[in-house]
């Protein structure tokens, strides 16, 4: 089921959380809602949710207008940051829940849990308590019980951000293996590019209650709309008013008449990837982006004079 957003305001007494937004989900697709904190991603989630209602414009789930229907009659499923389990009930007991609570008969509930928790990979773990799970394994079990009643739409708030960051890593990737088994219509809430350049087929740039810009992580990495996009979706250095990529500041040991002298300052390898942090001549600071290669080749090190010139630069005109 696709979800439409047409026109949506919503305000908080004199705050405006959301500023005229339209916005498409296509159906089965993975989507992030991608902003810095205040920015009214949360706010949108919970419009579509129905967890609050608009002051203005429409919500669609498929052709269906449920601007004014309340959550629980919108067949959407939602994971929170805190994982809101009931701690007096096993694993089991908690992806059941929902399903008890329809009345379904036992055999479809047994069936249904055991399900799910093979798809979650928790299937050895039905008889623990929440608080006998690890951050991740919760996590987990919450998206399990959200899956229990198949929602028709599943929504995500900052679901990882409690966890640690290899724990989070680890989630992102079962996250979009999970979307690829169930293609469920999915948006994730993030404040964390990486996580949403890694996860979503589709993101959603939203800044001050205002869509930035929609695209794929490609498309806004390469052909941001606005210096807001461009700054805020992946590390970019400001030259004057010119932007420019860490991958696209290219270095030499000699001069060639258009680049500029800099130091290094700092060297960190990353796998196949070496950033160089570098101070020029006249005090900017630059990141720059190589391979292991092309670091070896230049025998990068701390100290070490280089030639700096952008191979690509983006003017947004004003």
């Amino acid at each position: 089921m696709g979800i439409t957003v047409v026109e949506v305001t919503k305000k908080f007494g004199d705050f405006v959380a959301l500023d005229d937004v339209s916005v498409a989900i296509p159906e089965g697709s993975l989507t992030a809602l991608l902003g810095p904190s205040g920015s009214g991603k949360s706010t949108l989630l919970r419009v579509i949710a129905g967890l609050e209602e608009p002051d203005g414009g429409q919500v669609l789930l498929g052709d269906d207008d449920v601007t004014h229907q309340p959550a629980r009659a919108r067949g959407v499923g939602m994971v929170f940051q805190h994982y809101a389990a009931f701690k007096h009930m096993t694993v089991w007991e908690n992806v059941a829940f929902g399903l008890k609570v329809r009345k379904r008969p036992k055999p479809e509930i047994a069936n249904r849990v055991h399900e799910l928790l093979e798809l979650v990979q928790l299937e050895g773990l039905a008889k623990r308590y929440p608080a006998q799970l690890s951050g991740g394994q919760r996590q987990r079990m919450a998206l399990a019980r959200a899956l229990a009643v198949d929602p028709e739409v599943l929504l995500l708030d900052e679901p990882f951000g409690a966890l640690d960051a290899r724990v989070r890593k680890e989630l992102r990737a079962w996250l979009r293996r999970l979307h690829d088994e169930v293609h469920v219509t999915t948006i994730i809430v993030t404040h964390d590019q990486e996580e949403a350049m890694e996860v979503a087929g589709q993101i959603v740039v939203i800044n001050q209650g205002r869509v930035e810009q929609v695209g794929t992580p490609r498309e806004l990495y390469d052909s941001p709309a606005n210096e807001f996009v461009m700054s805020f979706v992946g590390p970019v250095n400001k030259i004057g008013d010119t932007f420019v990529r860490p991958r696209d500041i290219s270095l030499s040991l000699e001069p060639d008449g258009e680049s500029t002298e800099a130091m290094v300052e700092r060297v960190v390898h990353l796998g196949f990837e070496v950033r160089a942090e570098l101070v020029r001549d006249d005090g900017q600071h630059l990141l720059a982006q190589l391979t292991q290669e092309e670091a070896q080749a230049l025998e990068l090190e701390r100290g070490l004079i280089v030639y700096v010139k952008p191979s690509r630069q983006t003017v947004f005109t004003r």
